[in-house]
């Protein structure tokens, strides 16, 4: 499982002064606005379709998808960037007006980004006649976390995936793993209903602070995105605890009574005396999910107890990602998903890590 990376730092940067060739402007992808207009677009000949679907307010998270999709599609193949305000995926008309509309400058990104042609259409194109009748169910898996708390939002969002799926025909599409949830649903849905599509997961895109790129976040003020970067920080602090963990056990086993604790030592580097790996020789890493867990959670809850800008949990989840049910406490190896989801004033923010019990075992 790909592991998100931690916020590289970045220092300032000057201006020299001086003028540098200037980069050509990349040539601006097709507006499509009909499926009549999308059925026209020519295919490749003997290359393949990728497809980023997105709700536009386009960041450098949307951009690195469509720069994946152009480098797996190649020079002779075609990206096409959907982009569109799904109703269906909002339970509030307030929160669906409030999304950001920019549509200018989300085809000058896509258009850096490499993208052929951008298919943005209006909400009775995808939808004539009103809200379909038959739609998408997520089952079960979409009625955890977000699902529980935003009911009805799977089904929306699956049911547009697949028409958009229909109307783009890709052979290929990208989605980012910050929706993690969403990921595992849409690959879930692809293999259910025999879609003749691949579906590709790009790890998360972090601003240099640490926190996940999303539209939402510029209705964050400096003081609730200050609160905000709790929620990476958890994240990574938890991953750093496992590793510490699972470490410890390592060394644990090399030091196990029996054995030639001063071989074990020597094998791993270390000139300490072996008495604390004694205490934890026999130990097992059982406990590892419920220390994951806590560590995540004594940074949320002192972010939440701060007197002004508080973040409100909504969730914190330690899940298996087939079907995000709850990692039992005595999980000794596999893969999982810590996925937090909480709000800062008005805006609700969604993160998520991936993570391999075991590793070193």
């Amino acid at each position: 499982m790909t592991t998100s990376s931690r916020p590289a730092n970045t220092g300032p940067t000057g201006n020299t002064g001086r003028t540098g060739p200037t980069t050509p402007k990349a040539p601006t992808p097709a507006l499509l606005r009909t499926a009549a207009e999308l059925d026209a677009l020519p295919r490749p000949a003997g290359a393949e379709r990728a497809v980023v679907m997105t709700m536009g307010a386009l960041h450098d998270g949307h951009a690195t998808l469509i720069r994946t999709a152009r480098e797996a599609a190649g020079p002779d193949g075609q990206v096409v960037v959907t982009v569109f305000v799904n109703p269906l995926q909002f339970g509030e008309a307030a929160d669906l007006d409030r999304y950001p509309r920019t549509l200018d400058a989300d085809l000058e990104t896509a258009a850096a980004a490499g993208a052929d042609a951008v298919f943005a259409p209006g909400v009775d194109e995808v939808y004539p006649g009103g809200e379909p009748q038959v739609r998408i169910t997520a089952g079960p898996m979409g009625e955890r976390l977000e699902g529980a708390s935003r009911p009805g939002h799977f089904d929306g969002m699956l049911t547009v995936v697949a028409k958009l799926l229909h109307l783009t025909r890709p052979d290929e599409a990208f989605y980012g793993q910050k929706d993690a949830q969403q990921l595992a649903l849409i690959t879930r849905m692809v293999r259910d209903l025999n879609f003749g599509v691949r579906i590709t997961g790009v790890p998360t895109v972090r601003d240099p602070d640490g926190l996940a790129l999303s539209s939402r976040n510029r209705f964050l003020s400096p003081q609730e995105r200050h609160t905000a970067l709790a929620l990476p920080r958890a994240l990574f602090a938890a991953q750093d605890r496992l590793a510490a963990q699972q470490a410890l056990h390592e060394r644990a086993k090399a030091t196990a009574p029996g054995g030639d604790r001063a071989a074990g030592l020597n094998k791993l580097g270390e000139a300490r005396a072996a008495a604390d790996a004694q205490a934890v020789a026999l130990a097992r890493p059982n406990g590892a999910p419920a220390a994951v867990r806590a560590t995540a959670r004594a940074i949320l809850e002192e972010a939440a107890a701060r007197d002004r800008h508080p973040l409100v949990l909504d969730y914190l989840a330690l899940v298996d990602p087939a079907d995000f049910t709850e990692i039992p406490d005595d999980r000794e190896s596999g893969d999982a998903i810590l996925a937090v989801a909480a709000r800062v004033g008005e805006t609700r923010l969604i993160d998520n890590i991936p993570l391999t019990f075991g590793a070193l075992t």
